[in-house]
């Protein structure tokens, strides 16, 4: 995908919104508030966007609250085209994004290794 300014602000401008209405409009008691959008990609027809989706919690709670979000998908678009005037509002599609908790626990391990060679 080609990224110009025109779908930068896009992405960026659908980011904020679904933010937004992820933690404020969404009722799903599912959804909880350590619920975040890490990044969204368009496609530059504007029939696609992929919402990638951060969830704290162990696999139980990250597979509740991408099946909440995803029942409520028809209204959060909804809600999307009404903030955003876009000719096309973007069908959603919700993907988990792990990248956190990878970094997390690759910093872990390297404060791990790093404290076994001061010790020695």
């Amino acid at each position: 995908m080609k990224n110009n300014t025109r779908m930068i602000r896009i992405n960026d401008e659908i980011k904020k919104e679904l933010s937004q209405i992820i933690r404020s409009e969404v009722k799903d008691p599912r959804i909880g508030s350590l619920t975040s959008v890490v990044r969204v990609e368009t496609t530059s027809d504007l029939k696609f966007c992929k919402a990638f989706i951060s969830v704290l919690g162990n696999d139980e709670e990250k597979e509740s609250v991408m099946k909440g979000i995803k029942n409520a998908g028809g209204f959060i678009r909804r809600l999307l085209a009404e903030r955003i005037n876009l000719r096309n509002t973007p069908e959603l599609i919700f993907k988990l994004d792990e990248s956190v908790e990878y970094s997390v626990r690759i910093n872990k391990l390297i404060n791990e290794i790093s404290k076994g060679s001061t010790n020695k």
